[in-house]
């Protein structure tokens, strides 16, 4: 019997008039509830990043034919825009919040756009989202040593408990970017499971710490949002992108040895 694979949405900003740093990865209010409606009409059933990683590891059942929706960053139109809409459907979502981004005590001033704020993740948690990890100041991970990486997972992870009263299970890694180092950190830090981007299906052979998810953007139109549901054309779709993240890969490792030759020296 072929595994299951589960498509899991990776949403940014909903927004109408999104500045520049995020039109890319943004989509129309009216464009997203046009997906939701579809992932209704297609027979799919939405559940949390908590609910799947709970699922694959002790082997229960996941409803049939499940389609995770999720959030990354914290884009105050989750809230004024996807919420209503998620509500009226009935489905839940995962929201992954970059705690140092979050309006409030905490910010760091780093948002690229209009943030949450507390009190509106709170409500987007009281209607069915889960809230989870997405480090404190959204950096580029593989690039920390031990000590600040441990700190942004901590930070974040002590931040979302004390504001939420319940500590996140889920994690996301900030532009997709993760090592074995990092997949570690993120499961001492307490985090049970965690989204990468890949683009590409989820299937549970990937493990828990490394999950694969479909990037949604602006330029998304409903015939390639039914491919992506569907797992069908998606290596075609992201043939761009996946030849960029193994040029930015080659990069990043290449910055790991000159720091790592660096500190030899010292």
């Amino acid at each position: 019997m072929a595994e299951a694979s589960v498509p899991i949405l990776m949403y940014h900003s909903v927004a109408t008039a999104p500045n520049d740093a995020t039109r890319a990865l943004s989509v129309a209010p009216e464009a997203f509830a046009e997906q939701l409606a579809l992932i209704g009409d297609l027979g799919l059933t939405p559940v949390t990043t908590a609910e799947l990683g709970a699922s694959w590891r002790s082997g229960s059942p996941l409803p049939h034919r499940p389609v995770l929706i999720t959030f990354d960053d914290g884009y105050e139109g989750v809230h004024r825009h996807a919420l209503p809409v998620l509500a009226e459907h009935g489905f839940p979502a995962t929201l992954f919040v970059s705690t140092g981004w979050i309006r409030g005590a905490y910010d760091t001033g780093g948002g690229l756009d209009a943030m949450l704020d507390w009190d509106q993740v709170r409500e987007l948690a009281g209607a069915g989202c889960e809230i989870g990890g997405h480090s404190h100041t959204h950096p580029q991970l593989d690039q920390l040593d031990d000590d600040r990486l441990r700190e942004e997972l901590v930070r974040c992870r002590e931040i979302v408990t004390d504001e939420l009263g319940t500590r996140p299970t889920s994690f996301a890694y900030p532009y997709g970017y993760s090592s074995r180092r990092v997949r570690t950190a993120v499961r001492t830090a307490g985090f049970a499971q965690a989204l990468a981007v890949g683009n590409g299906l989820a299937h549970r052979r990937q493990g828990p710490f490394a999950l694969h998810r479909v990037t949604v953007r602006r330029g998304t139109d409903a015939e390639e949002f039914t491919r992506l549901l569907q797992g069908r054309g998606i290596v075609r779709t992201f043939a761009r992108d996946r030849a960029l993240t193994k040029g930015y890969a080659v990069l990043r490792r290449a910055r790991q040895v000159r720091r790592k030759a660096s500190r030899s020296r010292v």
